[in-house]
Parts: C-alpha cells; structure tokens; sequence
C-alpha cells in the first residue's frame, strides 16, 4: 500500500470518527433531551421547553443574580431570594414540574411523600447524579458512595458518631466555647457593648471545634485544611455557574490547576497524619477519643470481623476522604445554624429572653454540661424552628437510573429528580398559616407532631443516608448557644442587611451583623 492510501485511509478513520463524535454529542445535547421531554410530557407534567445545550442555566443565572443585587425585606420568606428560578418554575408549573440543568431534565418534586420514597431509597436506584466530575475534588466519602461500598463506610463510620462517643468529645466543644466566649469579651471591651459580625466568629468557632474534635493534638494541620477546603468550594461554585463539558476537567485552564493544587495538598497533609496515628496506636496500643483514632479503630475491627485482611476495610485512600467530609460537612452545618439562630434571636428578643432563662435555670453561671443538655427544651425548640427556616442544604439532587414508578409517574432513566426541602418547609399546607413565621412553638410536642403531615422535616436529609452528624451538629450548637445566653444578650445591628443566599450552604450574603452586650 503506497502513501497515498495510507494517507487516504487516515482521512476515511478520521471522518468516520468525527461522524462517531457528532452523532453521540447531537444524541447528548438534542435527540435524548426532546425525548425525555416528550415522555415527561406524555404524564401530564408541565414545565420549561428545552434549549440547545443550556437549558434554562442561563435565566436560573440571571434570576440568581438579580436576586443577590440587594437585600431584601426582614422576613423568614427567603425562598423567592435564595431559590427565584425554581421559585417561579413551581408558580407556573406546578409542585411536581420539570426545568433543565443543561440537556438533563430536572423533576422538582414539592410532595413530602414522594420526598420520602426517593430518600428511602429501597431498591438503590434514586443515586446522587454526577453532574460536575470536579466537585469530587472537595470531598467524597459515605455522602457521595452508593451501593456495597456505602453500606461498608455507613457501617464502619457509625460508632464514631454514637452519644457515648460524642459524650467524651464534649471536653472539646467546652474548650472552644471557653476561647470564643473569652473573645467576645474582649471585642465588648470596657464598653458593655459592641457591633460583631458572628459570621466570621462562628467560622473560626466551628472550624476550630471540627479540627480539635477531628485530629485532636493535630488541630493547627487541620486548620490548614479547613482553610484550603474554603478556597476549594469557592472555585467549584464558580464551575457551576457553567454546563460541565465532559473532558474540560483535564484543560489546564488555571482553575482547574489550583484546584488540583488544593486537591494534591489536602491529601498529603491527610495522609501524613494518618500515618502518624496510625504509627502511634501500633506502639501504644491506645486511640485518642478524636473522629480519626475512632475512624482507624472501627475500619480494623471490621477487617478482623470480615477474616482479617487489609482489603475488606477502608483503604487510605478511602479514610482520607472521610476526613474531607468530615471537615466540610461538619463545620458547615453547625457555622450555618449558630449563624441564623442568632440572627434569628435578634429578631425575636422574646424567645431570646426564654431560651435564656431556661439555661439559667438548668445551668445558673455554671459550665453547661453534657447530661444537662437533654433538658434544653425551649432551646432545642428554636433549634428546630431555625432548621425549618433556614435549613443548611436547601435542596438534594437525585437521578433515575432505571425506569422508575414514584406515585402516579413513571420516570425513565436519566431524569434528575429535585428534592425542595426549603419549599416544603415553608409550604402553609404542611405547616399551616403561620408556616413562614418564627414559631417554635410548633415543635412542643416533637417533631413528628409539629406538622400537619408527617414526614415534612428534613433539615439532616432522610431514609438510611440521614446526616450521620446531626447529633454531633445539635450537640455542638446547643453547647454555644447556651453559653453565648449565659453571657450575653443581642439584637440585629442597624448595618445587617437581611440577604440569604446559597452557595452552596445557605449563608448570610453581606454577613450578621449584631449588637453584643454583656449580661
């Protein structure tokens, strides 16, 4: 064969390869979206028309955007700013509707029983979607895994979390309340009073507490992660704002080589510190009472229960990344709650004035101690109401990977489902009239009572992949709110500009302001 056939030849395999390309990226972008739009459809649901490629990315961006420009009036009606796209798509669609995030057909599902079916999760079909590859750089762990390997990480990571575990680390959290509370003092001063943002302050607390109670004596190298998993989320909420193109992960574009920075960091400081208290427990024999002795401890009991290899537990690999989620899940959380119970409270200085004489009477001046948690009802009651409003994960992702029946509809494969766990909270047909006030009360009787529907309350998720943390994350914010009343009393400043936004926890756009007055 002389080399013009060659030449010929390579023409012929490239064309028919480009042909392979264009036929699978117009099957992604056009043909298979106009079909699961035509099946959605068919069932009577109502929603958006699709559009090449984006979808309605860009007026989600654009409403988002307007939405963020100012801030709006103080009221606890927040899903119109937080949420506007999805806001108006349920307006004028319906609580079961669809939109699209790119070519994916997106079902918003505003019905607490589908909500609890999806969560379920019985037959493992309803997964997390993997809608941008470089959000696996932040964390991953028993919150991203499905099937085998979550139900092993689920099994090994829980007595780390159980209330005899929690009770040694309750030390810890008394420790970092003694540091915040002694800076606070300082920044009222001789005054009395001053004006404090508590965003930053509680950023440092719940960093502080995640990396004593994570790493025990090695809580300066966690501080360093906790700062780098920031700079890491901010990048990826950046990444969001566009269509992910499936390979743009590898371009060396810059942002995508800081992340890999962040990403290569992370895992050696993990790494090195696990070594080390891995080293330390051989020799000792002993663990610390921190999240990663436990962790270590439970993945080789469970190698030994499973015959003894290595392979059958958590590979480093696999311990690191728990670490990650440990830090980015449980700093945020409890940062989120403190945050927005004391806003909240400025707001409402009669439900201050009761949670606060309930602690006094459990506590007087007395460090708070971890028995005496348990009898913070009227505090535990705002905790709740503040979840209700102002819930740290505003909405959870799922998607069909099968064809799936939930209640009246079928659902093919490739259809993400969108759970609107802030719209449901603040649905007047679940929670009545007063659903978008302030009203603890509602919770007297529990959590079960506290709806007209069951099932209605989902601050930490739901089914088997319910928050792990949620005791950790009450138990850590129950202990500073309670210290924070003993000391101080506090109002909303003039300067706080009410401003809700998610990024993508539910954070306080231009911060929370208060003024701080020492009792």
């Amino acid at each position: 064969m002389g080399l013009g056939s060659l030449e010929m030849v390579g023409a012929v395999v490239g064309v028919l390869f480009l042909l392979v390309w264009a036929v699978r990226a117009l099957e992604w972008v056009w043909w298979r979206p106009r079909r699961l739009e035509g099946l959605l459809r068919a069932q009577g649901l109502s929603g958006t028309r699709y559009r090449f490629l984006y979808g309605d990315l860009k007026d989600n961006v654009r409403l988002q955007k307007a939405a963020r420009s100012k801030p709006m009036p103080l009221s606890h009606c927040i899903g119109p700013r937080v949420l506007p796209f999805f806001h108006q798509a349920i307006e004028d669609h319906g609580k079961i509707s669809f939109t699209w995030f790119g070519p994916y057909p997106t079902v918003i599902l505003k019905d607490p029983e589908l909500v609890r079916e999806v969560l379920s999760n019985k037959f493992g079909h309803f997964e997390k979607p993997n809608i941008n590859p470089l959000g696996k750089l932040l964390a991953r762990g028993v919150a991203d895994y499905e099937g085998e390997k979550w139900a092993k990480h689920r099994r090994i990571i829980n007595p780390a979390f159980h209330l005899e575990k929690l009770k040694h680390m309750f030390p810890t959290f008394a420790t970092c309340c003694d540091e915040l509370i002694n800076r606070w003092d300082n920044h009222v001063g001789s005054q009395a009073y001053c004006e404090l943002d508590v965003w930053p302050e509680f950023q440092n607390f719940t960093g502080d507490v995640i990396s004593r109670v994570a790493f025990g004596s090695s809580f300066k190298e966690g501080q360093r992660i906790f700062q780098l998993q920031e700079e890491q989320m901010e990048l990826l909420v950046q990444a969001a704002q566009n269509i992910y193109i499936p390979g743009y992960r590898f371009l060396p574009t810059k942002k995508n080589n800081r992340m890999y920075e962040i990403y290569r960091e992370i895992r050696a400081l993990l790494s090195r510190m696990i070594e080390q208290r891995e080293r330390a427990m051989r020799k000792s024999g002993a663990t610390n009472d921190d999240l990663l002795g436990l962790l270590i401890e439970s993945n080789l009991r469970y190698s030994q229960e499973q015959g003894g290899s290595k392979n059958t537990g958590m590979t480093k690999d696999d311990v690191i990344e728990e670490c990650k989620l440990f830090y980015f899940a449980g700093h945020k959380t409890t940062l989120v709650l403190l945050t927005w119970t004391v806003v909240i409270l400025g707001m409402h200085p009669s439900w201050q004035a009761r949670a606060r004489k309930e602690v006094l009477q459990v506590y007087g001046k007395n460090k708070p101690d971890y028995d005496g948690l348990s009898q913070l009802r009227i505090v535990t009651m705002i905790l709740y109401e503040v979840l209700r409003l102002y819930p740290p994960a505003i909405f959870l992702f799922r998607k069909t990977y099968k064809e799936m029946k939930l209640g009246d509809f079928t659902f093919p494969p490739g259809v993400q489902l969108l759970l609107p766990l802030l719209f449901i909270h603040h649905d007047p047909q679940f929670w009545g009239d007063d659903a978008p006030e302030f009203n603890p009360e509602r919770f007297a009787s529990g959590v079960s009572k506290a709806s007209k529907i069951q099932g209605t309350f989902f601050p930490f998720g739901g089914g088997p992949r319910i928050c792990i943390g949620q005791n950790f994350a009450m138990m850590e914010a129950k202990m500073a709110l309670a210290r924070i009343l003993q000391h101080f009393s506090f109002e909303l400043s003039s300067s706080y500009a009410h401003a809700p936004y998610t990024v993508p926890i539910l954070h306080p756009q231009y911060g929370a302001q208060i003024m701080l007055h020492r009792l």
